[in-house]
This record gives C-alpha cells, structure tokens and sequence, in this order.
C-alpha cells in the first residue's frame, strides 16, 4: 500500500467511527421519534396548506440537525417532517453519506409518505449543507418538481465545493479520490468538478415551477467559496446573511443548526406573502 494511502484510509475510518464516542446525547435518540416534528397526523392549515420537509446535511441525522429549526417552524403553525438518508452499513447517527442519486430517491420517497398523510398536493423542503443541493437532483431528474413548490437551502453545496482549496491537492495523489468514492460516495460526489455536480449543473440550475432560496455566510468554511452555493435562474433569491445582520458571524455548521436570523429568513421563504424585515433583531423572533 502506497504511503498516502495509509494515511488516508485511517483519516477516513476516524472521521465515521471516532465521532460516534463524541456524539451528543440527543443522536442516540435518533431513531426513536422525534417530539413534537413528524407527527403524521398532522393537517396543514389554511395559513401554511403546505407540510414542510427537513433535509439534513452531510454527516448530520434527522434529529440533531433540525433541534432548533424543527420547534421553530412549529411554533409559526407549519406541520414539520425529518428524514434519514444515505446511510451507510455499519455507521450509525451519521447519514447522508451514501450515493447522492440514490439519497434522492429515498427523499421522493418520503414526500410521496408525506403528502399521502397530509392530503397536501406539494411539500416544501428546507434542507442544510448536502440537504439543501440533494434535493435538486429529486427535482429535476425523479419528477419532485411536480410535487414540490419551495425549496430553501440553507448553506447549500449547489456548484461544489474546494474545501478552502484541499480538494485541489488530490490530483497528486493517484487513487485517493476512487478510496474516498469507495468509502464514502456522497463525499466524493460533492467536490467541486466532480461529474455528480456536472450532470446535477447541465442545463441550468433550476426547473420550472419550484421557488428557490439559498441562504449563505461568508464566514463559511465547509463549502467554498461560498459565492458557489447561490444559484441562478428564475424564481431564485440568494441571501447572504451579513447583508441581513453584519454582526451574524456563524459558519457552515451553526447557520442551520442554531441560527435564529437564518431561521426568521427560512420563515419568510416558506410564506413571502407575509414576510416580514429580517435584521440583526430577528434573533429575538
């Protein structure tokens, strides 16, 4: 075995397992039901006639990722589900990992359950990191585009990412990108050049009929640039945070999982008609 490779195979097995003896407490519930969100006897009201659907990101679960954005949306009367996707043999609480292809059909999937319990005729999808691109490819290749009306992405990997320029060393190591494929397809898939990004790109970036809203920080430093994530065509409105709030200094990971002014601007993408200013006092919202 080459030297690199000795290195990278460990990184990688560390980066799945050593994580799990660092988890918080709330992913070893992650396969028990959530409170209060996926409740499937839930009917959409006249005020919000749509269920809202949460996509997680990259290494994150149905639960830990949507803690403070599931309640939120709740509160505001919004009937709210989570799912689990591309999972990996072997690897618990940590999803999103698997063939991003393959994700997309267990979100159709879960749409379909969705509105068959609701009665609703569209979702809307809010989803963070990988769960704010992954669900471009349900759109446009597996009809979602039909059954979906808005889709927020909150700190989207939509063009691929550099990872603040590593990415760029792989061509000096031949092999290394097909042992990150192997291990971890999703990972691979969303680099930035990868033909994953190519097909999901070709042809434009969005389908008729579906609303856009990416909502990105320049303070990011999982998906960079962070420019890569906005993207272009009708029915598209890209949000940088700190032109909302200066004083907004979250990251990639915080923005969906804490931020509370991202969360006022996702509230304002699922219902523009009364969307309200949002400002550096929308924390207190």
């Amino acid at each position: 075995m080459l030297p690199w490779k000795r290195v990278l195979r460990p990184l990688i097995a560390l980066l799945l397992t050593a994580a799990v003896a660092v988890v918080p407490a709330t992913a070893a519930q992650a396969a028990a039901p959530t409170s209060g969100w996926n409740d499937y006897t839930c009917k959409p009201s006249a005020a919000h006639p749509r269920p809202v659907v949460l996509v997680h990101g990259t290494l994150a679960n149905s639960v830990d990722n949507w803690l403070g954005l599931a309640p939120y949306l709740e509160d505001r009367g919004y009937c709210v589900f989570s799912l689990d996707y591309g999972q990996l043999e072997g690897v618990p609480f940590f999803h999103a990992l698997g063939p991003i292809d393959k994700s997309a059909e267990q979100l159709s999937a879960h749409v379909d359950k969705v509105l068959a319990a609701t009665g609703a005729a569209k979702a809307d999808l809010v989803g963070h990191s990988q769960g704010g691109m992954m669900p471009r490819y349900y759109l446009k290749f597996l009809g979602g585009a039909a059954k979906v009306n808005a889709l927020v992405g909150i700190a989207p990997n939509n063009h691929g990412t550099t990872l603040s320029g590593l990415t760029n060393l792989l061509p000096y190591f031949p092999g290394a990108e097909d042992l990150l494929t192997a291990a971890t397809p999703a990972l691979a898939q969303q680099i930035a050049g990868s033909d994953f990004m190519t097909r999901l790109n070709a042809g434009g970036d969005t389908v008729p009929g579906v609303r856009y809203t990416v909502i990105a920080t320049k303070y990011d430093e999982v998906v960079t640039p962070y420019r890569s994530q906005f993207l272009n065509g009708p029915g598209v409105r890209n949000v940088l945070i700190q032109d909302l709030c200066p004083l907004d200094l979250s990251e990639h990971a915080l923005l969906g999982l804490t931020d509370r002014i991202a969360f006022h601007e996702v509230a304002n993408a699922l219902d523009p008609a009364h969307a309200t200013p949002t400002t550096c006092a929308s924390v207190f919202s």
